[in-house]
């Protein structure tokens, strides 16, 4: 660890909060997997198996309102550490013998997870705030898509892992293996991680979780729309339409939505270099994105969603168009993603960042909500097609209040650096 200790120090915390946030992201990406696979042997049905990450969903927002409060007033490294800390128990909370898990006990500990996870997030994107100098917005934005972007490349691979786990080791083996190495991470954490990170040096009031910043509250009602557009169809509609319209094994489906999060977390990781290309060109400097760049890449989405939404309606080629589509669909997605998550991050005030930054991830869960309730309900009675028109609507409204963002200025910066 002397390498480690040598180092400057704000890129010390920020490769720190970076591995915490990198070993949980895996672990939540294999639970997902593992409790969608095992349950499915045990004879649930698709959308009963939906229902069991129903609490993983309410819970998240819940947790994203007072979690980010908690960290201005405890310390991010705190509620970055009772995340993991949950994390272990909830995934020991399944080891139980398989007599014992019912829905409730399931939904327990999925609730317990959710709580984690957005604890966990909640403070490792605070944290950068509070590593970079307020006037370095380039590198802020670089160094968000690269946490990002890592974050959700490693979900995927924890959907093979999860899998992979399940054929190997068995359930239970599989949650005890992932609980022993979160603890590891958990112990490196308390040790390293620096004392009263994003702690605010005035003591907030618990009112301040609702907040009070104009651009934060038009961010976080575009994020809302924007994650409910991507939800609405893919956490239930899509894995049910390709194995029933195409016939596609388990196994294929869920390699295909693996390597569909792992590609959608490579864009967001170069989403800095993207967008300084098709806003400057071939020149060495860019400049951070504004709200303009937020509205220009979500009408970009919402026109490729009306696209694939036409496509799949009039059933032209619609395993090919809809292979090719979300593939389309998930790269300009995640650029709009990571755009956001630069901004909030951006907009957020310094003293006790998670405040701001905790109030627009409930945002963000609560979008995560409305397209999971959404997406089984709409499929089961409209079908695939009726998902994505409705996903075309939420993303028009996306757009329309993203015009409200502030175009701030924004220094250049080097991409090539």
């Amino acid at each position: 660890m002397k390498w480690f200790l040598q180092l400057d120090k704000s890129l010390r915390q920020y490769l720190l909060v970076t591995f915490n946030y990198w070993n949980f992201t895996v672990t939540d990406g294999a639970l997902r997997m593992l409790v969608v696979l095992y349950f499915y042997q045990l004879g649930y049905s698709p959308l009963n198996i939906a229902l069991l990450f129903l609490f993983y969903e309410i819970f998240g927002v819940v947790t994203n309102l007072i979690g980010g409060w908690l960290g201005a007033k405890i310390g991010l490294n705190r509620t970055m550490n009772i995340g993991l800390a949950l994390q272990v128990v909830a995934l020991l909370l399944l080891t139980v013998p398989s007599d014992w898990l019912s829905v409730a006990w399931v939904m327990g500990a999925q609730a317990l997870s959710g709580i984690a996870k957005d604890l966990n997030k909640m403070s490792a994107k605070s944290a950068i705030k509070t590593l970079i100098p307020n006037d370095q917005q380039g590198k802020l934005y670089q160094w968000v898509a690269i946490l990002t972007g890592s974050k959700n490349a490693l979900k995927g691979a924890g959907f093979f892992l999860g899998g992979l786990l399940l054929t190997t080791l068995g359930f239970q083996m599989a949650l005890v293996l992932m609980a022993s190495v979160l603890a590891f991470v958990f112990v490196l954490s308390i040790v390293y991680l620096e004392k009263d990170l994003g702690k605010a040096k005035t003591k907030p009031k618990f009112s301040q979780m609702f907040s009070k910043s104009g651009p934060v509250n038009i961010l976080s009602a575009a994020r809302l729309f924007l994650f409910a557009s991507r939800d609405v169809w893919f956490v239930v509609a899509l894995p049910i339409y390709l194995a029933s319209t195409f016939g596609w094994e388990h196994a294929v489906v869920g390699s295909f939505i693996a390597v569909w999060v792992i590609l959608y977390g490579v864009v967001q990781g170069v989403a800095p270099k993207i967008t300084h290309y098709f806003s400057s060109g071939h020149s060495d400097h860019g400049h951070a994105p504004n709200g303009k760049s937020a509205v220009l890449w979500c009408c970009f989405l919402t026109f490729v969603t009306g696209l694939l939404a036409f496509g799949v309606e009039l059933q032209w080629q619609v395993q090919w168009f809809i292979g090719i589509g979300l593939l389309v669909f998930g790269a300009i997605f995640a650029v709009n993603s990571s755009l956001h998550s630069y901004l909030i991050i951006s907009y957020a005030k310094e003293d006790g960042v998670s405040l701001d930054v905790g109030f627009y991830y409930m945002a963000n869960a609560m979008g995560r909500l409305i397209g999971t309730l959404l997406s089984g309900w709409v499929y089961q009675v409209y079908g695939f097609a009726a998902c994505l028109w409705i996903a075309f609507a939420f993303l028009l409204l996306t757009s329309i209040i993203s015009l409200k963002l502030p175009v701030q200025k924004s220094d250049a910066i080097n991409l090539n650096k």
